[in-house]
């Protein structure tokens, strides 16, 4: 997910889009039409298309820009717009044959489009109003603001880190997190529907859960139990030939039999009937029941990370009643069958949605869940400085999918607002692809030496500060961002802080017999992303590199640029800055390092110059196969500096998640896969 709200390239027609993001609270706003925040004219971030499934929604883009003036309780300033640090195509795997037969292509998590990842570590105490508000009340209705709809209500389908609030309050999972302002905390994983975490058996093989008494169905004939075959069936809608889940391919290449399943799916005609046939009358070899209560999976491999994979919404149990729709249809959202604390009372997709209580939930079958609001209602349309403003007049509490902007963050913590917070996530936004299959410059960029050069040449922390500063963005220096387990701070090229050496880049190109190297650039014409590239071309010019900047629509960036191998082999470019998030919390090295950094001779989209490294690969393996996440934690590392020995790209920034509620939010507590304040958790003062 980008540490906002951003949608990941997931498919190879993927397109990049963003979330309305941020932009500061004023008791007037001029809105104009341009877009250069560094022409002091300030962009919000594009409206969330309709039905992001569809490419040809990607270029519904609206540019809001604001002159800010005076505010009713806080002095903000205008604030740049964040760009989608890695936006890469929609999360949607629309042929889901072809990732099935990839060991390695697998897909990130949606992300808010600057990107949200994964919440792991908290920079500021995230809490309710100013001071003791006393014991949690039960009532009220939670209001919540949005700029854009939930990707999908399904939660096989979802891949937009938002929609985790939703599904975390209606759709129960086999694992989860519990919310927590503590990084350590949020990112560890306990049971939901199952009793416990599981440990591996047979070699880390074999994996079973036990399901816990008193979680039920809302079916219409009343509560009915979640049981073992429930499991299965939403393990088995992942590949369904109408939709498949953007998350699947993890799944299908690790539990044993079920890219057999999945090819047998592939065939079914995307019909209610078909498709309910084949489920009914096929089994997932890895799956088996036992009972009600016992589900066992049997994996191809080790996979130290198989249980964080179970967190996703992905891998939900499904009921029965599912089988009659058409996957996330509005007559699957109609009739939804709810799990948890909530249930769907009205949905108006990009509109509203409203949640009323689920009268099946049963309180002591759910850990995770208090469940003290009696309702929660999602208006959507709306712009971040009006959602701002709301949240300050206490009209609104919460945000979905828009955050506060740079600017705007460094004038909350200077008033030590306690409503503000910002989290790490797992994700990189800004690293830079070095073109190791061009042959320009004379193959220049298959030199070593060169593409060290190009590390000491770029000033990090200049792109930090163009993010907004180190309020909301950090340097990186490998290819796993802060609260990955893998990441650990170091600097295999130069200045741990970022600072560029252009004397070091000058050595190294002389060395490597290097003289006038020309690079092209492409960026995407979308918020501050001209002015990231700018400093980029600035750094290099430096160290005596030319850069030739050209712009490339944000819609084609990804889908029709980056992920066209042909740009690459052609030398289209040479240089290209894109981003990455992690697929779920703390384990996730997996969902970082195979999509980007492992080829077995057929391309993947993300991996744009065939990047392989068996030193690292094998290390990898080891990895997934570790006894303990300190094991695994020291071998990803390896990983991380396996690969940063080849340089094949250059670590920039990382960026932080914000968020903003009103004063009557209390124990606005970080549910980690929504990276926002649990709505299953919070309560409200009168």
């Amino acid at each position: 997910m980008d540490q906002e709200a951003s949608v990941r390239p997931r498919n190879r027609e993927s397109f990049s889009v963003s979330l309305s993001m941020s932009a500061p609270v004023c008791k007037r706003v001029i809105c104009v039409s341009k877009t250069r925040w560094h022409q002091r004219i300030w962009a919000a971030w594009p409206n969330w298309p309709r039905a992001p499934f569809r490419p040809r929604n990607a270029g519904r883009y609206r540019y809001l820009t604001c002159a800010m003036l005076q505010l009713t309780t806080a002095s903000f300033v205008p604030s740049p717009p964040d760009e989608d640090p890695g936006a890469r195509p929609n999360p949607r795997l629309k042929d889901d044959s072809m990732a099935r037969n990839k060991i390695f292509t697998v897909v990130p998590l949606l992300v808010v489009s600057s990107i949200v990842a994964l919440t792991l570590n908290g920079c500021a105490a995230a809490g309710g109003g100013d001071g003791d508000a006393g014991e949690p009340q039960t009532g009220g209705t939670l209001k919540v603001l949005a700029n854009g709809d939930a990707d999908h209500i399904d939660p096989q389908l979802l891949a937009y880190v938002p929609a985790n609030s939703i599904t975390r309050v209606i759709s129960r999972s086999l694992l989860s997190y519990e919310a927590s302002n503590d990084a350590e905390d949020r990112s560890t994983l306990v049971g939901d529907l199952a009793t416990e975490v599981p440990e591996p058996a047979d070699s880390g093989l074999t994996y079973t859960i036990t399901l816990r008494d008193g979680a039920s169905w809302n079916a219409a004939e009343g509560a009915r139990p979640i049981v073992s075959g429930d499991v299965e069936r939403g393990i088995e809608r992942i590949c369904n030939p109408y939709l498949g889940a953007a998350l699947g391919s993890y799944f299908i290449t690790l539990i044993d039999g079920m890219a057999e399943f999945c090819d047998g799916f592939a065939g079914v005609a995307p019909e209610i009937g078909p498709m309910k046939e084949y489920i009914e009358a096929n089994d997932i070899a890895g799956i088996e029941t036992p009972d009600d209560k016992t589900v066992v999976f049997h994996l191809t491999e080790p996979a130290s990370d198989f249980t964080s994979m179970l967190s996703l919404a992905t891998a939900n149990p499904a009921p029965v009643e599912v089988l009659d729709y058409i996957p996330d249809s509005p007559e699957y959202r109609n009739n939804f069958v709810s799990s948890g604390p909530y249930m769907i009372d009205e949905h108006k997709p990009d509109v509203k949605l409203t949640l009323v209580r689920n009268p099946s939930w049963d309180a002591e079958s759910d850990p995770l869940r208090k469940a003290y609001v009696d309702s929660i209602e999602m208006t959507m349309g709306v712009e971040v400085d009006a959602a701002m403003q709301q949240l300050q007049a206490g009209s609104a509490d919460m945000l979905f999918d828009i955050q506060p902007g740079p600017a705007s963050i460094q004038q909350l913590t200077a008033a030590n607002d306690k409503k503000f917070s910002t989290l790490e996530n797992g994700g990189i936004d800004q690293f830079m692809w070095i073109n190791t299959k061009t042959d320009n410059n004379g193959g220049a960029l298959q030199k070593l030496e060169v593409r060290q050069a190009l590390q000491y040449a770029i000033d990090k922390s200049a792109v930090v500060q163009v993010m907004g500063g180190e309020e909301i963005a950090t340097v990186t220096n490998g290819i796993f961002g802060p609260g990955i387990n893998g990441y650990e701070e170091y600097a295999p090229y130069g200045d741990s802080n970022g600072k560029a050496d252009p004397d070091k880049a000058k050595q190294l190109l002389a060395q490597a017999g290097v003289e006038n190297l020309t690079l092209k650039l492409p960026y995407r014409n979308l918020g501050s992303q001209p002015d990231i590239a700018q400093t980029v071309q600035e750094s290099l010019q430096k160290a005596g590199i030319t850069v030739e900047l050209f712009p490339v629509p944000p819609t084609d960036y990804y889908a029709n640029f980056m992920t066209n191998t042909e740009n690459a082999t052609s030398g289209e470019w040479d240089i290209a800055l894109v981003g990455w998030s992690p697929d779920w919390v703390g384990g996730a090295a997996r969902s970082v390092y195979q999509p980007q950094f492992t080829f077995d001779g057929t391309p993947q989209a993300y991996n744009y110059v065939d990047y392989d490294n068996a030193e690292a690969n094998a290390l990898a393996d080891e990895a997934l196969a570790a006894g303990t996440p300190e094991e695994a934690a020291e071998l990803w590392h390896q990983v991380d500096e396996t690969v940063m020995a080849d340089s094949p790209i250059v670590s920039i920034a990382a960026k932080k998640k914000a968020n903003y509620h009103s004063d009557r939010v209390q124990d606005f507590s970080i549910y980690a896969l929504s990276q926002n304040g649990d709505w299953a958790n919070v309560w409200l003062t009168k």
